[in-house]
C-alpha cells in the first residue's frame, strides 16, 4: 500500500478543506472506504455529514446519487421498477438510485421500516430483486447514510439486522471555537463549498477498488485474530450492554484494522489498529441493557455506549 499512500493523502486532503475540523470522521470514513464496507455516519444538524460524503463521491472518478429519506419513500423509488413496453411486448426494467457507485442515504432514519429493509439485499448481497428478477450492482457499491442523533421526532429506529451491514458508525461533532471561526470566514467570502463544487476528481474508481484488494492482502498473525475474538466477547460478557457481536461484527473489525494499518503504512496489522477501529465499528451493532437505559437512540446512550467500548479496549490485552 505504500505506493498509494500520496493519493490517499490528496483524497484526505480534499475531504479535509471541504469540512474543517472533521479530522477523525474523514479518518474513518477513508477506511471505510479502503475496506469495502458501508457506513453510518452520525450527529447533530448542519455539522457536515451530507458535505462529507459528497466530497468523497465527487473526489472518486465514480457515480453519486443522493437520495432524501422520508415517511412516504416507496420501494421502486429506491431499487427501481418494471415496465410493460407494448412495442417489444415485455417489461423492461428501469433502475432506481441504488445503482451507482456511492449512494448517499441522506436521513435514513426519516423513512420507514420498509424502505430500510429495502436496502439490505443491496448492502450484503450487491444486489437488488425486482419481481422475481436479480440485478447486479456495481462492483464497487457503498452506501453511506447519515442519521441526527438528537433530535427523534419523526424519526424510525434502524432495525438491528441493517445496523449490523454497516461496517462502522461515524460520530461527528461540533470543532473547536478556532476552527467555527474558521468556518464563519470562509463562508464570508462566498467560498461555501469551493473544494467539493470544483474540485476535479482525485483517484480514477479503478484504483480505489485496487486499493482495497491490497489492504484485505494484509496479512493477519493468529495472535490478532485471538485478540479480536476476546474482544468481541468482552463485548457479549458485559453486564451493561446488550446486543450479540455477530461473525460479522468481528469480520468487519479486522477488516478495518487492516484498513487502518494501511493508511498508517504498516506492513500488517497490529493491536494499536485493532485498538483504534473498536470503537466504531461496534458501537452501533449494542444498545445499552435495560437496567442502564439511558433512552434508545439518544446521544447520551451513545456517548455512554463509547465509554464502555473504551474500557473493554484498555482492559483486554494482546497475549
Amino acid at each position: 500500500m505504500t505506493k498509494h499512500l500520496f493519493q490517499i493523502e490528496r483524497l484526505k486532503e480534499r475531504l479535509s478543506d471541504a469540512v474543517l475540523g472533521a479530522d477523525q470522521a474523514i479518518f474513518e470514513l477513508v477506511a471505510a472506504l479502503l475496506a469495502g464496507g458501508h457506513v453510518l455516519i452520525e450527529g447533530a444538524p448542519g455539522i457536515g455529514k451530507t458535505t462529507l460524503v459528497k466530497t468523497l463521491a465527487g473526489a472518486i472518478s465514480g457515480d453519486f446519487r443522493r437520495v432524501q429519506f422520508t415517511p412516504d419513500l416507496i420501494p421502486s423509488d429506491l431499487l427501481g421498477y418494471s415496465l410493460y413496453r407494448q412495442n417489444n411486448n415485455r417489461f423492461q426494467f428501469t433502475p432506481g438510485p441504488v445503482f451507482t457507485n456511492f449512494l448517499l442515504a441522506d436521513e435514513i432514519n426519516r423513512t420507514s421500516p420498509r424502505i430500510q429493509s429495502a436496502l439490505l439485499e443491496c448492502m450484503n448481497e450487491g444486489q437488488v430483486t425486482v419481481d422475481g428478477e436479480t440485478h447486479q450492482l456495481p462492483a464497487m457499491f457503498q452506501v453511506i447514510a447519515t442519521q441526527n442523533n438528537r433530535y427523534h421526532s419523526g424519526t424510525f429506529a434502524l432495525p438491528e439486522p441493517q445496523l449490523d451491514r454497516f461496517l462502522i458508525s461515524i460520530e461527528m461533532r461540533l470543532p473547536d471555537s478556532l476552527t467555527q471561526g474558521a468556518v464563519l470566514k470562509r463562508h464570508s467570502h462566498d467560498r461555501i463549498h469551493d473544494a467539493e463544487l470544483k474540485g476535479q476528481p482525485v483517484v480514477p474508481i479503478e484504483e480505489v477498488l485496487e486499493w482495497r484488494k491490497e489492504v484485505r492482502r494484509l496479512p493477519v498473525a493468529d495472535e490478532i485474530f485471538e485478540y479480536i475474538v476476546r474482544l468481541c466477547d468482552g463485548v457479549r460478557k458485559h453486564r451493561d450492554l446488550d446486543g450479540e457481536i455477530s461473525n460479522r461484527g468481528s469480520i468487519a473489525l479486522m477488516r478495518t484494522a487492516q484498513a487502518i494499518a494501511a493508511l498508517n503504512g504498516n506492513d500488517g496489522v497490529f493491536p494499536e489498529d485493532v485498538k483504534r477501529a473498536f470503537t466504531p465499528v461496534i458501537s452501533h451493532r449494542v444498545t445499552l441493557s435495560t437496567d442502564h437505559s439511558e433512552g434508545r437512540g439518544s446521544a447520551e446512550e451513545k456517548r455512554r455506549i463509547r465509554e464502555i467500548l473504551e474500557q473493554i479496549r484498555e482492559t483486554i490485552e494482546v497475549d
